[in-house]
């Protein structure tokens, strides 16, 4: 299959736009005084089981790639999930997809950067025995899903499986036919709404692929406990999801503009978690004022002081090392604050919790600000 027309790399100003970073402040790769390597380690998850975790290829054959339509659609999945084996850990990502994703940032960085990040998840483990409630999620636009690692490990430590869809050709994708796709989308501002949709598309579709008969997973995981997420257009994709999937019990929203916001009443529950500006005025560019009134169940909206757009993922760990800037919160507290409230949602919808995190201010997490328009 001939591909080399589409492997042009992102130009550097619709690279960092997609990325969600400005251009000032990024330092430009440097072939005389080349970064160290990277010696970075993945929080440690908070909870009582080890992580595990496995890579699925997953092919939609009755529909074809919305950037390709000659190719049917292909999606990546890492999965995350309790385990008691111990044993050597995954890479963050692919050598290639760490290539990738360096250039498309441009910074000053080794091209294997992001894959000699340590996680904490073993490779190729078993899962512990008993059903497990399932959260799928979805990452920005331009972001690879391992920058969702941090919090989805923490998840899968206490006894939740998650999966995170890599979207082919809207971001740095690794196939295993050894090619690596880079975001060959993203020169061009993307239709939000198409790509909310068909990202709503391959979360029932990885649904369907996990629960099917014959599937590994069937056994393991309990198909009455899911719940959707997402980061940026992730956020959006499992807000949509919510009203064409009736399999998703909750959904939560990291800092994404949703797009689908005509007609979208949505009943189940629903978190939103985002920067201080979407409790200003020009949230309405989010569309969040008007989402918010069409959720008619559970709902919170929760904004968070000193963060930015990428805060909500990983990126945060690693901006000072990289000199991006970003938020003035510290990245690891970040990911903890992240953390806290992601899992209070998932046990609260999904194990009947009683969170009080979820209630209203709390003196752990003073940056949490409760907005109720």
């Amino acid at each position: 299959m001939q591909r080399s027309t589409r492997r042009t790399l992102i130009g550097a100003t619709a690279a960092l736009a997609a990325a969600g970073i400005g251009a000032a402040g990024i330092t430009a790769a440097s072939a005389e005084e080349p970064a160290p390597a990277a010696s970075y380690s993945l929080p440690e998850p908070t909870g009582e089981y080890g992580v595990g975790t496995e890579v699925l290829y997953l092919v939609d054959e009755d529909r074809a790639d919305p950037w390709f339509p000659d190719e049917d659609r292909q999606l990546m999945a890492t999965m995350w999930f309790p385990t008691e084996d111990q044993g050597e850990t995954a890479p963050y990502m692919t050598a290639e997809e760490s290539a990738v994703f360096v250039d498309q940032l441009r910074i000053d960085a080794p091209a294997d950067y992001f894959s000699t990040v340590e996680t904490n998840s073993v490779a190729d483990a078993e899962p512990v025995r008993g059903k497990l409630p399932l959260i799928l999620l979805s990452p920005g636009w331009s972001f690879p899903r391992a920058t969702l690692t941090s919090f989805a490990e923490d998840l899968a430590s206490h006894g939740y499986a998650v999966a995170a869809v890599g979207h082919n050709y809207e971001a740095p994708t690794s196939l295993p036919d050894g090619e690596t796709n880079p975001c060959l989308a993203c020169p061009s501002a993307p239709d939000g709404l198409a790509v909310t949709e068909n990202r709503a598309a391959d979360l029932s579709f990885v649904l369907d692929e996990l629960t099917a008969r014959g599937s590994e997973w069937r056994r393991h995981l309990d198909r009455d406990d899911v719940i959707a997420g997402g980061h940026s257009m992730g956020g959006s994709a499992a807000h949509a999801v919510m009203q064409t999937d009736d399999r998703f019990a909750a959904g939560f929203n990291l800092d994404g503009k949703i797009h689908d916001v005509d007609d979208a009443t949505i009943d189940d529950p629903f978190l939103l978690v985002g920067n201080e500006r979407n409790g200003l005025p020009g949230a309405a560019a989010n569309n969040w004022p008007a989402a918010w009134d069409q959720m008619t169940g559970w709902k919170r909206w929760i904004q968070v002081e000193q963060t930015t757009h990428s805060t909500f993922t990983d990126l945060t760990l690693f901006a000072a090392d990289l000199d991006i800037p970003m938020q003035e919160m510290d990245g690891a507290y970040a990911v903890a604050l992240t953390r806290a409230y992601v899992l209070a949602f998932a046990d609260q919808e999904l194990r009947g919790a009683d969170e009080p995190l979820l209630d209203g201010p709390s003196a752990e997490w003073p940056e949490a600000v409760f907005h109720n328009p």
